[in-house]
């Protein structure tokens, strides 16, 4: 049990990253950053690359996809000493729990990257993890121009919505895996919106490599160097604040969805609403209760005939305590998806229209917890830390830096810093607005963080 806990414990604690080297000289490279868990496919399996990884904290673990023995090469792994599995593919069911039982007797970690609509809820993983992340950024269609979201401004492809869901679902750790796309040009800001894509929303992305600038890394060539460290940077930025990422969302406004009405859909009614900068927190269906909705002010069904007569009537409560509740339209159902369908297709975001601009309408320009300006190129998540403080995560996506940014968080505060991986913090000076408290941020590079007192 103690063995258990402890290794529980490291887990929580990796930061992942696809490495395709058996080359324990490598190992100099990844010490440069907080990366401390490599993924290694077969051909890399190396009992000599494994030895002195743990000679430097860092741990390896097999990756095994569908297709072959996946319990025999479990065993191989083990044999090269590496520090565990992963998982990673659709495989049937009951694979796991035979793996499990070819592992037994070895201190090793299993972690499996499932699909998202095979995602489980229960809290046993040591990491509730996906292979089918979806690479942030701009939307850019083949004119060259930007594609529109519904605000008007640009779509922002992006992770966002579902590890929201994700996040409220679970307490485990979140990895999230997305590569590269193939045939594009992948700038250090691409790499660093990567990072900080899943990390504003409380998970790990599994960093990936494209070939060309893997190639340069591992040739120790100086300008993929830099970006590598600047990466890290980024890396070490998010797990040096960890409060500030796990922190429970501080907006007033509850989104209850669940996976049947698109919850694990990136691209749905979660991310329509984030892509606005309102400050939402989602709701897993099983998860509603009166203490799920404390300090809402709006609340939006998307599904209304899946609850539960109880569930129901804590939505009834919430009415009848002053609360602002849209629900669905009478009878109307999500529209089916392909079991391996990550992202809405442009029928389906049709069909929510309704549902959207409803949701539009009832938030309308109300502040929930703040309200931002000139960030079209950006998104946001607001949140609460243990400690009591509030902060604002902003990720921008443009490719170059924004400056002059406004926001005005509902209620009074006393103190606001501005930080970000690339400079020192700096204090921003606050000033009354109607209900609210401004700070004006001077520049967004890729990505920045407001911490209120």
């Amino acid at each position: 049990m103690i063995v258990a806990l402890l290794l529980a414990l490291s887990v929580a604690s990796w930061v992942p990253a696809r490495w395709r080297s058996s080359d324990p000289n490598s190992l100099e490279i990844v010490g440069e950053t907080p990366v401390n868990c490599l993924l290694l496919e077969r051909e890399h399996w190396s009992e000599k690359f494994a030895a002195q990884a743990a000679k430097r904290d860092i741990a390896t673990l097999g990756v095994i996809r569908p297709g072959g023995d996946a319990a025999a090469q479990a065993r191989e792994a083990m044999a090269r000493k590496l520090s565990g599995i992963v998982l990673e593919g659709d495989f049937e069911e009951g694979l796991t729990a035979r793996v499990r039982d070819s592992l037994t007797g070895a201190q090793a970690v299993l972690i499996e990257l499932r699909p998202r609509w095979a995602l489980r809820w229960d809290q046993g993983a040591p990491v509730v993890g996906t292979y089918q992340g979806l690479w942030p950024g701009i939307q850019i269609q083949k004119d060259g121009a930007a594609k529109a979201a519904p605000t008007g401004g640009p779509w922002i492809d992006t992770n966002s919505g579902f590890l929201r869901f994700l996040r409220a679902a679970v307490d485990a750790p979140i990895w999230i895996a997305y590569d590269p796309p193939p045939k594009s040009v992948i700038t250090q800001e691409r790499y660093l919106q990567a990072i900080a894509d899943a990390a504003i929303n409380g998970a790990r992305w599994i960093v990936s490599l494209d070939a060309d600038f893997e190639r340069r890394l591992l040739e120790r060539q100086e300008r993929a160097l830099a970006t590598w460290r600047l990466m890290g940077t980024y890396l070490r930025y998010f797990e040096e604040h960890r409060d500030w990422v796990a922190g429970r969302p501080h907006g007033r406004l509850a989104l209850i969805q669940d996976a049947d009405s698109g919850a694990l859909l990136s691209g749905s009614i979660l991310d329509m609403v984030a892509v606005k900068h309102t400050p939402v927190r989602a709701v897993p269906r099983w998860k509603l209760s009166p203490g799920a909705l404390e300090g809402a002010r709006m609340a939006v069904n998307v599904d209304p005939e899946s609850l539960s007569p109880e569930q129901k009537e804590v939505l009834r409560a919430f009415t009848r305590s002053g609360g602002t509740l849209l629900s669905g339209p009478p009878g109307w159902r999500f529209p089916a998806t392909a079991r391996d369908q990550i992202t809405l297709a442009k029928e389906d975001v049709e069909r929510l229209d309704e549902i959207w601009r409803g949701v539009n309408s009832l938030v309308g320009r109300s502040n929930l917890g703040v309200r931002l300006f000139n960030v079209a190129s950006m998104l946001s998540n607001l949140l609460e830390t243990p400690g009591g403080q509030v902060v604002l995560h902003l990720v921008n996506y443009s490719g170059y830096p924004v400056e002059h940014v406004t926001a005005h968080f509902l209620g009074r505060y006393k103190k606001a810093r501005l930080y970000s991986p690339e400079a020192p913090p700096r204090e921003l000076e606050l000033y009354d607005v109607e209900g609210a408290t401004a700070v004006d941020i001077p520049e967004v590079r890729v990505c920045a963080t407001v911490v209120l007192e």
